[in-house]
């Protein structure tokens, strides 16, 4: 497991992959990372409970293994799924944790990204509530930014990409609607941290 960094002053401390700026709940959906596992990839995807409806809780509740499947039409069709992620960020940048990142979240599924396969067993999954193709909002982009670094700052970040780059055919989120230079931007990070084509061409 990778070892603790310090925190500079400023920033909100970790305890051990526990952040100290989410709300925690911990879900009972994760596992052993494999050993020597490089966490060196940021997984960014998209989620909404039911589809494109906000602030319900139904999120927390499903990976906490509590959603009521008879509560709304759409939960049929997931219903039993057992997944988490480490983070969710709701649409007022609120930020959440549910599996400490020293765990291994199940957020990814069949996956392959730089070379890897299974990409749960080397990265942090990170959901924003919203809809795939459909844009985010200001506060998310804040909350995120601000935690991409704050896991920079812990673990060996190398790469950032979208459920879409990882699972390509399979996953469409976070989709067209995320500006990935905003992200950029606000981060600092250089292009090869980022999918290709995500990122204007430099001339």
């Amino acid at each position: 497991m990778p070892t603790q960094n310090p925190e500079p002053a400023g920033h909100a401390p970790w305890v051990q992959g526990r952040h100290g700026g989410a709300r925690h709940m911990a879900s009972p959906n994760f596992g052993p990372r494999p050993a020597q596992a490089c966490v060196d990839l940021i997984v960014v995807h998209s989620i909404s409970l039911p589809p494109g409806e906000y602030g319900s809780q139904a999120v927390q509740d499903l990976f906490m293994n509590r959603l009521d499947w008879d509560a709304h039409p759409y939960f049929q069709s997931i219903r039993g799924l057992e997944v988490s992620a480490h983070f969710f960020i709701e649409r007022d940048g609120t930020l959440w944790q549910f599996v400490d990142c020293d765990q291994r979240a199940w957020h990814a599924g069949a996956s392959s990204y730089r070379g890897r396969s299974q990409c749960n067993d080397d990265s942090v999954g990170i959901e924003l509530e919203g809809l795939e193709g459909e844009t985010f909002e200001p506060g998310q982009y804040r909350a995120l930014a601000a935690l991409c670094a704050d896991l920079a700052r812990r673990y060996p970040i190398a790469h950032i990409a979208g459920h879409e780059h990882i699972a390509p055919g399979r996953k469409a989120d976070p989709g067209a609607g995320f500006d990935w230079p905003r992200l950029q931007q606000a981060l600092a990070w250089d292009a090869r941290f980022f999918p290709d084509g995500v990122l204007p061409i430099q001339g």
